[in-house]
């Protein structure tokens, strides 16, 4: 279990930047493009997931938080009509990642179920200039002498160093596949039992690590393994939520020279801790016999 993001960033060489990059903030701010309209659509699917879709007089979060991923996402195909650019995007589940990297003379890898993949046909922009990237170069990493900052990773053997993305999903992405290229990573904390979920700095820290382990996994099929500064660098978004909060993140990898603390380092944009709703009230709440 990853502690945290400070932890991370030091694990993918990474720089964190506050709140969500200007490209992003444009696109919610942009009047033109009509997201208010579907304001009322939005609170429709939340009282669909928390309060209509059972018979029990409160559903469990396992059951709520998958069905309100999947209203949120239906919003989202409708708009492929005014955008058709949504359509060109596939939802892959039950996917596995895989990504070896060496940081201090450190074999590591991040390896396991990835959340719920989607794919596009094209690779997202990049959101940060050449200009933001070589500034990084300025970038000290966070260091957490004496206590290694792999303390409490797990140790294992590993006999074969992969770097792939959804090699064990149910059809697997075979060459030609249209679309290759990861977008966006969800992450649902739908466990019922709170001390099951990960808390909300541990799931950023998931995040992170699972949007860094696919940018870099697409990085070595396009470029190869050797270390490099990216010409075109790799940008996957990742979205966690436990039904309730959400967790926004925009990761660009911008290299893959990972050994050492110099030189350009990859960037990371959080916007942490968003509520949807304040509160479902399933059941009547009785005060002095007034409901």
């Amino acid at each position: 279990v990853f502690p945290g993001v400070r932890q991370a960033q030091w694990l993918t060489k990474t720089k964190l930047v506050e709140g969500l990059p200007p490209a992003v903030q444009a696109i919610m701010d942009n009047p033109a493009l009509g997201l208010q309209e579907l304001e009322e659509r939005a609170k429709h699917m939340v009282s669909h997931a928390r309060l209509w879709d059972t018979a029990e007089a409160a559903p469990r979060r396992e059951r709520y938080c998958p069905m309100l991923f999947e209203n949120l996402i239906h919003i989202c195909r409708l708009m492929s009509g005014k955008y058709p650019a949504l359509s060109k995007r596939m939802l892959a589940r039950k996917c596995r990642i895989a990504a070896t990297w060496e940081r201090e003379s450190i074999l590591l890898q991040v390896r396991g179920l990835s959340g719920i993949l989607m794919n596009s046909v094209s690779p997202i922009a990049p959101v940060a200039s050449k200009e933001e990237i070589l500034a990084t170069k300025e970038h000290v990493l966070e260091t957490f002498y004496p206590i290694a900052p792999t303390i409490d990773l797990q140790e294992v053997n590993v006999y074969k160093e992969l770097n792939d993305t959804g090699h064990m999903c149910p059809l697997g992405f075979r060459d030609g596949y249209p679309y290759s290229h990861p977008h966006t990573l969800f992450f649902l904390e739908s466990a019922n039992v709170r001390t099951d979920r990960f808390r909300p700095e541990q799931l950023r820290a998931k995040m992170l690590m699972f949007a860094f382990g696919n940018a870099l996994a697409k990085a070595r099929a396009l470029h190869g393994n050797d270390p490099k500064v990216l010409e075109q660098p790799i940008v996957v978004q990742s979205i966690g939520t436990d039904g309730q909060l959400f967790q926004f993140m925009v990761f660009q990898l911008n290299t893959t020279d990972l050994v050492s603390n110099d030189g350009v380092k990859n960037l990371v944009w959080i916007d942490s801790d968003q509520n949807l709703y304040e509160r479902a009230q399933c059941v009547p709440e009785v005060k002095k016999g007034v409901v």
